[in-house]
């Protein structure tokens, strides 16, 4: 994980997140298969065609991803910051990831999936933003123009970290609730969606770009959004039936052991 997380931080510094993001859809993939190979949680022919769903739309996203411009200086990255629109998106995330934590995750945390994620989505959408910051500047740094001295350098620095913390407590409490095979696709795609929208108020990803990529882009979300539902649905009817199955098979039991005892408490 550690290994996958440094390329992936290497990555948004040399491109866009609208572009680095979807390639995540691997991740769904390799998930599913070891869910259903190590962890039991059967994956079928619907749930397949989910993840090719997957596949496709975020291969879309990426054949029209925009080109970006890398910032100078960590002082225009700050100013990129510093914009009202994504002032509004921060303010906006921070307020319903507070109203998730203090409101809705003692009242149905652990029977709704979409509390636990959509902190952690939030929360992944701010990473993104920091981390790319911060890769920048050793970027930069690197390259003989240093921002370490730079205040807003380190002020990157610690949001990244405390996102990250925060992402990955609530992350693990998602896994250790629900299905691994459901939290995977839906985190996905709750996560891309907002990482896409954030970069595109703070970079301006989509400036330039021309009707036809966007809609393609749009086009491809919308594919990824239907192998989400696809695999989350196809997990809901696979529980429902094998819960059937379990309540079929305690009553034969009983019925079984009735008929050696003349009183079962079980029955």
């Amino acid at each position: 994980m550690t290994f996958g997380e440094i390329a992936n931080f290497v990555a948004y510094v040399y491109a866009p997140a609208v572009l680095v993001t979807p390639l995540g859809a691997l991740s769904i993939i390799i998930s599913a298969v070891l869910a259903h190979f190590l962890l039991n949680e059967k994956l079928g022919k619907m749930g397949v065609w989910g993840c090719v769903c997957c596949i496709v739309g975020s291969v879309m996203i990426v054949i029209h991803a925009p080109q970006e411009q890398t910032p100078n200086s960590v002082e225009e990255i700050w100013k990129l910051a510093m914009q009202p629109g994504f002032l509004i998106y921060v303010a906006t995330s921070m307020s319903i990831v507070m109203a998730l934590i203090l409101y809705c995750e003692p009242l149905c945390g652990q029977t709704n999936i979409l509390v636990y994620i959509g902190i952690c989505s939030l929360m992944g959408s701010l990473t993104v933003m920091s981390i790319k910051a911060v890769g920048i500047a050793i970027k930069l740094t690197l390259e003989g123009i240093n921002q370490i001295w730079y205040p807003e350098t380190w002020f990157f620095v610690m949001v990244a970290a405390a996102c990250v913390v925060m992402q990955m407590i609530y992350l693990n409490k998602a896994l250790d609730t629900f299905n691994a095979a459901m939290v995977s696709p839906i985190y996905y795609v709750m996560f891309t969606t907002l990482t896409i929208v954030a970069s595109a108020i703070m970079f301006k990803d989509w400036y330039g770009q021309n009707t036809d990529s966007v809609a393609s882009e749009i086009c491809g979300f919308i594919t990824v959004l239907t192998g989400t539902v696809i695999l989350h649905a196809t997990r809901e009817e696979e529980e429902g039936s094998s819960g059937t199955m379990r309540w079929h098979d305690s009553g034969k039991s009983c019925n079984e052991e009735h008929l050696i005892s003349s009183y079962s408490p079980e029955c």
